[in-house]
């Protein structure tokens, strides 16, 4: 019987700074993809909206597909890293692309390059993130290490998101101003620009460490599955489909409110000072959701089962959004006060992110039992199809916001936008993700059973057969 070794800081570390450069990637994507295009391109906020969902939408058939290649996938270096490499090289470059749109072109033309050059980042994303996610349970054992390793993977994903959320803004100013933009407009185009490429040349540099220190073990053999199998094992797996329903959820609360927030400071809350106000507030956000992977969330599992930590953060993040709604519609000015719902949102959000990828992997062990097969690729494609098709739905919600509130570039930084679009925008980035996050609890608690008590169970029979 071979003799499984513990993993060693080094594959730690390498599978963690995967994971900073991939968040770094999808956050860039993710938060300001709409506002590239609509506030700096010029493109409808209701024809981009169509543009994320259509790309989500093509994602459902995209991304399981994906699983099933992977598993299928024999190689000298494995099944999982020549996808992971093959996919962020690949993605490195979409990104710069899709951040480079040409200005010769007219409406209907920049319509077109974000529609493809979005469809494209989403396909290669996907070669990437599969196989990164689904190599958790094919080098680790089931239980602590595994649940550590994911926490460590969503802790270094919540540093590159975070890293993303403060620095943006900033640099995309100071870089627009360094390569000679004339006006405000050329300055963010040409920021956004150079800020895609360093921050694509960072992916794939952190993406070869990764694969360069992980290797995955040999005892690990998969079972391929054609399309129609995979389908039948997730809805089978009714515990994997209670997940992928709460991940949806989840992020989309996260992603309605991480989009219009940018809108929000600078077109309401903070006028010509905006950057300074926004990029404060996200430094302190992503402080807060870092703080509450690395050091919260072990705190409170030290005391609580990881279910009761997940309840914990849904409360947070209730309260926060209920506080950030009374402070904005309060008349409230001073940036200082929005940390406080910053610090609730933003830790329950990076628990929940921890706690659901540890559910998603129990779910394998589930499905192994209950269906006699393992679907390591086939489950986590639906983690990178959900929280894709979250970007893609918030995305959608947020360019409706904005129509309906008539925001749009055409507007001037200092508070020109009407006092019903103001509380419209307010309402909608607070209530909207409550009402979310409430649907997600609901569905949770009817249907999650994958308690610490039940996982020992299933981990002692499959070790009897």
């Amino acid at each position: 019987m071979e003799t499984k070794k513990k993993l060693s800081g080094i594959e730690k570390f390498a599978y963690g700074i995967g994971a900073v450069g991939k968040d770094m990637v999808y956050m860039l994507s993710a938060s300001y993809i709409l506002y590239y295009y609509q506030d700096i391109m010029g493109v409808s906020a209701w024809a981009m909206g169509v543009i994320l969902l259509v790309a989500r939408v093509f994602d459902a058939f995209n991304d399981p597909i994906m699983g099933v290649i992977v598993a299928k996938t024999k190689t000298r270096w494995g099944k999982f890293r020549p996808w992971l490499l093959i996919g962020t090289l690949t993605n490195a470059v979409i990104l710069y692309l899709m951040f480079s749109a040409p200005t010769s072109l007219n409406a209907g033309g920049l319509v077109a390059y974000a529609a493809v050059t979005y469809i494209l980042w989403g396909v290669t994303y996907t070669m990437m993130d599969i196989p990164y996610w689904s190599m958790v349970p094919a080098f680790t054992e089931s239980g602590k290490e595994r649940e550590n390793l994911s926490a460590l993977a969503r802790s270094c994903a919540g540093v590159g998101s975070a890293v993303i959320t403060i620095i943006t803004v900033m640099c995309v100013s100071g870089l627009g101003k360094w390569l000679g933009g004339a006006n405000d407009g050329e300055v963010e185009r040409l920021g956004f620009q150079a800020f895609a490429a360093i921050v694509a040349v960072l992916f794939v540099i952190f993406t070869v460490i990764t694969c360069v220190c992980i290797k995955e073990k040999s005892s690990v053999d998969m079972q391929t599955a054609s399309v129609k199998d995979m389908f039948r094992a997730l809805i089978q797996n009714d515990q994997a489909m209670t997940m992928v329903a709460a991940i949806v959820l989840i992020n989309s609360a996260l992603y309605i409110t991480s989009n219009l927030l940018i809108y929000f400071f600078k077109y309401d809350f903070s006028g010509a000072g905006w950057k300074a106000d926004y990029t404060l507030f996200n430094t302190f956000g992503g402080a807060f959701q870092i703080l509450a992977m690395m050091i919260l969330f072990p705190l409170l599992r030290k005391f609580m089962s990881t279910i009761k930590v997940f309840y914990v953060s849904f409360t947070m993040a209730f309260c926060g959004y209920l506080i950030l709604l009374f402070l904005t519609t309060g008349g409230v000015t001073n940036v200082y006060f929005l940390l406080v719902p910053a610090f609730l949102i933003m830790s329950a959000i990076g628990m929940l992110n921890v706690i659901v990828t540890v559910f998603l992997a129990n779910t394998v062990d589930y499905g192994e039992l209950k269906n006699k097969r393992r679907d390591e690729s086939v489950i986590f494609s639906m983690q990178t199809f959900v929280v894709k098709l979250a970007s893609g739905i918030s995305a959608l919600v947020a360019s409706l916001v904005l129509t309906v509130c008539q925001i749009s570039s055409d507007e001037t930084v200092e508070a020109t936008v009407s006092g019903s679009s103001r509380i419209g925008l307010r309402m909608s980035m607070t209530i909207i993700p409550i009402f979310v996050l409430i649907i997600a609890v609901i569905i949770f608690r009817r249907h999650y059973i994958l308690t610490d008590e039940k996982l020992n169970e299933i981990k002692k029979e499959l070790e009897k057969n």
